[in-house]
């Protein structure tokens, strides 16, 4: 494609975006005119118009827009502004883009007005009654508006934008409060997990570790009994007190691997991540950074959530490949897991990613998961590693 031609492209397509976005600022400042007054006597009613308003500002500067606490205070300001803002600059908008197009009409249908009555021209006010005003004046017309359209409409669209964004951006008080809440949140599911993860080694103990050591005592004790009469029958037991040590031994490392996995220990981050590929039961490239070093806390979250997110990927997902990226961005670390499967997949089902979130949240860490019908689905947790 030719430079030229690619950039009316994106010229146009961007003026087109902001022509649409102040169209729809218009239609919302009229409707916050008209309903100022109910507004006013019941402001809560302003949020949804307000949050519908934040999404399309973001949408248009290609920025998330993080959910925020009802603020009453704010909605109402922006109520103020959009009116003030907002309606001036839609209504431009309609100008400009109304008189583009019956410029238009008018240039090519000129011939249908009756003879007596020939239409005009919007700015000038020359009359359009045969082909050479209509192929140069309204033609010269046309370019002009294409051309103040351009320059103006997008620049316009995008400072109503930052404006809303801003009106409506959560106070400091709101964060704190948001922030707050959070940690409430998240501490609660914390002692829940932890409380969970305590019964579940309790368990473990009980009615494994525990119930062979009971049965290895009591082999032992009977061996001693049996020794001065039958010391062939009293080695049989001894042996078979050696096996069940041996296995409460192996039960007893499968616990501590829950806790704390011992590769870990040996071969730390890199390599115990290293050592997940060959076994993920899908193809899986494990790509992991400098990441110097890493709190032991950390480590357990980071080896747990990309151990449990490929074993998603092996029972559920239908992928054909898999990637692992552990990076380490400042005092952020960052594992992603990617595959390219079905996608489909939802955290909030209490699957296994719903204990990733819980572990990362538990470090005042995030995970957020892209997972579209049809794929692929990118899993990425973010931990804090100062």
């Amino acid at each position: 494609m030719h430079p030229v031609i690619g950039e009316i492209r994106a010229r146009s397509a961007d003026t087109g975006r902001g022509g649409r976005y102040l169209l729809g600022t218009l239609v919302t400042a009229v409707v916050s005119l008209v309903a100022v007054p109910l507004l006013l006597c019941v402001p809560s009613a302003a949020a949804p118009w307000a949050e519908r308003q934040r999404r399309r500002a973001g949408a248009l500067l290609g920025r998330p827009v993080e959910p925020r606490p009802r603020a009453s205070r704010r909605d109402l300001a922006w109520l103020v502004t959009q009116v003030a803002f907002g309606l001036p600059a839609g209504a431009f908008a309609l100008l400009c883009l109304g008189n583009l197009l019956l410029t238009l009409v008018v240039t090519v249908g000129w011939w249908a007005f009756p003879p007596a009555d020939p239409p005009r021209l919007l700015l000038s006010g020359v009359r359009v009654d045969g082909w050479d005003p209509a192929l140069t004046l309204n033609l010269a017309q046309f370019l002009l508006l294409a051309v103040l359209a351009a320059v103006v409409l997008p620049p316009l669209a995008r400072a109503h934008a930052r404006c809303c964004l801003a009106v409506l951006a959560p106070s400091p008080a709101d964060r704190l409060a948001a922030r707050v809440g959070e940690l409430t949140r998240t501490r609660a599911d914390v002692l829940q997990a932890h409380g969970a993860e305590l019964r579940r080694i309790e368990r473990d103990l009980h009615d494994g570790t525990q119930a062979r050591l009971v049965a290895i005592a009591m082999r032992l004790a009977v061996a001693g009994e049996v020794l001065p009469r039958d010391p062939d029958a009293a080695a049989v037991l001894v042996r078979q007190a050696r096996d069940e040590t041996e296995e409460a031994m192996t039960e007893l490392r499968s616990v501590i691997r829950t806790v704390y996995p011992p590769v870990l220990a040996d071969q730390g981050l890199a390599g115990a991540l290293g050592a997940l590929g060959p076994r993920a039961g899908v193809p899986t490239r494990i790509d992991v950074g400098e990441l110097g070093e890493v709190p032991a806390a950390v480590e357990v979250v980071v080896y747990f959530a990309v151990t449990e997110a490929l074993a998603n990927i092996a029972r559920h997902s239908g992928a054909g490949r898999a990637a692992v990226r552990v990076a380490r961005d400042g005092t952020r670390l960052s594992a992603r897991i990617a595959d390219d499967g079905a996608g489909g997949a939802d955290a909030s089902r209490g699957s296994g990613l719903d204990g990733i979130r819980r572990r990362a949240a538990a470090l005042d860490g995030t995970m957020k998961i892209s997972s579209p019908p049809g794929g692929p689905t990118v899993v990425t947790v973010e931990l804090p590693c100062a």
